[in-house]
């Protein structure tokens, strides 16, 4: 009999029989967890012999983490609605229910170590690495795809503090804004590594905290903003190779460089006279006066479209090795791969976070990105299984697919049972495979109309609301403001 989340009911379940511990398996909150367990390593989530989560506890370390995972995977769950599942597994383990208001589970997260968190989302990046096969391009090389993106966070003073709101917003009238740079995995789409800053924060200065993390022989693929001379001529020397789109600051005029094909050729670029900001004086000397930069140009042809032309520059600088059309076709991936995001913040509901200090927004910012690598690990396990297209396993699809068969998974009677049910589920994420459809054109537009509410531009308690407030926001809209 195993019972991971309450080791001392084993004894009082195995003389209840076989049809309680099957109620009770139903019941459990994370449904999933004896095929995703293998995803994370065993001793990840073992409670500690002395510290914060060494004592007995109704939320133990691991039914903390796996409760906090599930309520991402289920947009919209309150802490109350976990307490509540936790009340009835108690109840059929015959032992007294748990308190129900959710101040205990509530201060089990905030004992959650940062530190487990961080460790559980690269081992989730490495398994969802481990099951898709390895890249064929660019010399079997690993490429990480670095992006930025912001999320808005409960208006507190705390967080208010750490993550301020946007200065053309008045006090009171705007949320804050969490800054988070992160590494995708190009090959699986799962998250390797995140830093975390305000919004006033640059990407070039958050990536510096990913520097150290970048292994020797890895490709970092960036946007415009990586491609600055600090970056090209850092992350060389420590074998890591760059391409990036070139900044719009900078022409190009291809005769004046070493041609290597059409629209391909090698340039020299000179330190600039001005030190960066983000480098100390020293660290300014240690850069070398010159670098060679290989920069190539395409034209993205998009069916009833005019062309957009399109400039790369990178430290790639051999042909034969790397020739061009493998990154035209690595940096063309890389506008695909920013769906991760919208899978993440549109589909997941990461686009605010709801806990209300700082310190547990980062822990909810990790708990969004573990169980996203979850769900990347069950498409890469159905990629690998039927030699399927990445891009068009449904991220959706496989989140609404686990959901449905969890409780059946929850049910199955032995391993036998179990493994037939999850190649069910594989088999079915490789029959409802997204449509092909290159070149689709969906403009980000809403179509239903907003609710004729009068906006905040005060702090809620000063704001002055009248009655019949739809009349004077439909005849004189700007009479209505001016009583504010």
């Amino acid at each position: 009999m195993n019972t991971p989340f309450f080791p001392s009911f084993r004894c009082r379940l195995a003389a209840l029989g076989r049809r309680t511990v099957q109620t009770l398996r139903q019941a459990t909150l994370a449904q999933l967890q004896q095929h995703l367990a293998d995803f994370l390593p065993p001793a990840l989530l073992s409670s500690t012999e002395e510290g914060p989560n060494s004592r007995q506890r109704d939320f133990p370390l691991r039914l903390t983490f796996e409760c906090f995972v599930w309520q991402m995977l289920n947009p919209q769950t309150s802490c109350r609605e976990v307490v509540r599942h936790v009340q009835t597994l108690c109840r059929f383990a015959g032992r007294s229910p748990v308190d129900p208001s959710d101040s205990a589970y509530v201060q089990a997260r905030q004992r959650l170590p940062s530190q487990c968190m961080e460790q559980a989302l690269e081992a989730t990046a490495q398994a969802a690495e481990l099951r898709v096969p390895k890249p064929t391009v660019l010399q079997g090389r690993t490429v990480k795809v670095i992006d930025g993106s912001t999320t808005q966070l409960a208006d507190t003073p705390e967080n208010q503090k750490h993550y301020p709101q946007p200065k053309m917003q008045k006090p009171g009238c705007g949320f804050p804004v969490l800054k988070f740079l992160a590494a995708f995995s190009l090959s699986s789409g799962a998250i390797l590594q995140i830093v975390v800053g305000n919004l006033h924060a640059h990407e070039l200065r958050l990536l510096r905290g990913l520097w150290s993390w970048l292994k020797k022989g890895d490709i970092a693929l960036g946007d415009r903003a990586f491609g600055d001379y600090t970056t090209l001529a850092t992350l060389p020397r420590r074998g890591i190779d760059v391409v990036a789109r070139l900044h719009q600051q900078r022409k190009v005029d291809f005769r004046k460089g070493r041609r290597l094909g059409a629209r391909d050729a090698l340039f020299i670029w000179t330190k600039g006279c001005n030190q960066s900001t983000l480098l100390t004086s020293k660290q300014w000397r240690a850069l070398p006066k010159e670098i060679t930069m290989r920069i190539l140009r395409f034209t993205a042809q998009i069916r009833g479209f005019r062309g957009r032309r399109v400039t790369l520059v990178t430290t790639l600088l051999d042909p034969r090795l790397y020739p061009a059309h493998e990154i035209i076709g690595l940096y063309a991936r890389r506008w695909r791969l920013e769906l991760c995001l919208r899978d993440l913040k549109s589909t997941m509901g990461m686009e605010q976070l709801r806990c209300k200090s700082a310190a547990m927004a980062r822990k909810e910012l990790l708990a969004y990105l573990i169980a996203h690598n979850l769900i990347r690990c069950v498409m890469a396990e159905a990629i690998a299984r039927y030699q399927l297209d990445w891009e068009r396993v449904s991220f959706k699809g496989t989140l609404d697919t686990l959901r449905q068969y969890s409780a059946a998974l929850a049910q199955a009677r032995n391993r036998k049972m179990h493994r037939q049910l999850w190649e069910d589920l594989l088999c079915n994420l490789a029959r409802d495979l997204v449509p092909l459809r290159p070149h689709r054109l969906e403009p980000r537009a809403l179509k239903r109309r907003p609710k004729q509410f009068p906006l905040l531009n005060r702090p809620r308690r000063a704001f002055r609301e009248i009655p019949h407030r739809n009349k004077y926001w439909k005849n004189n809209p700007r009479d209505y403001r001016r009583l504010n």
